[in-house]
């Protein structure tokens, strides 16, 4: 089975993949994708030179990655744009990284797909898991690990779909405002119960 993992900015979607990978998962990252879709070169590169212009490119024609958040994080019609070019390209690449998988034997895969409900992406799996995060923890993990302003960092977040909103849509939660240890411990109780029961149909968190 494919399990959809999302969650708001650094809640620590990240860390909890890596997780289900220790216990056995195998894992797609749409972050990974996105990535590779705008490598030096490549044709949706290309679509957002012409987009935003050539300043989004550093010297030797690759990626400035933090410009092209400064530009689209503040200006929602930006940030549309990015998406109409990004999103089918990254849909195209996920799709054909989970076939592959799922043609092989594998107990798990995980999609860890930050917007994974903002990009309408839900059709890819057969089960939910939203990462959720105390706010004010969410804010102080968010200014250390980018060194942005707090007012930055609500910017991002609000960029997002409300946590709440993505637990309404779950079929299991992990609160990851804890401890790691609690965090791992949740993740493999997790893994376990879904690698027993595969097969037979979602169940409710």
């Amino acid at each position: 089975m494919i399990l959809g993992l999302t969650g708001g900015i650094a809640s620590g979607k990240s860390f909890v993949a890596d997780l289900f990978v220790e216990c056995g998962a195998s894992l797609v990252s749409a972050d990974l994708l996105a990535r590779e879709v705008v490598n030096q070169g490549s044709p949706t590169l290309a679509k957002l030179v012409d987009a935003f212009g050539v300043d989004i490119l550093t010297a030797g024609g690759s990626l400035k990655r933090e410009v092209m958040a400064q530009k689209v994080f503040s200006d929602p019609l930006a940030r549309h744009r990015l998406e109409l070019i990004t999103h089918p390209a990254i849909a195209h690449l996920a799709e054909c990284r989970l076939m592959e998988l799922k043609n092989s034997p594998h107990d798990l895969i995980v999609y860890e797909a930050p917007l994974l409900f903002e990009a309408g992406a839900e059709s890819r799996v057969d089960q939910i898991l939203v990462v959720v995060i105390d706010p004010a923890l969410q804010v102080e993990r968010l200014l250390t690990r980018d060194e942005i302003s707090e007012a930055e960092a609500k910017q991002r977040i609000a960029t997002q779909w409300p946590q709440a909103d993505k637990v309404q849509k779950a079929d299991f939660v992990i609160d990851n405002s804890g401890s790691l240890e609690q965090t791992r411990h949740a993740v493999t109780s997790l893994y376990h119960y879904l690698v027993e029961t595969a097969g037979s149909g979602p169940s409710r968190r």
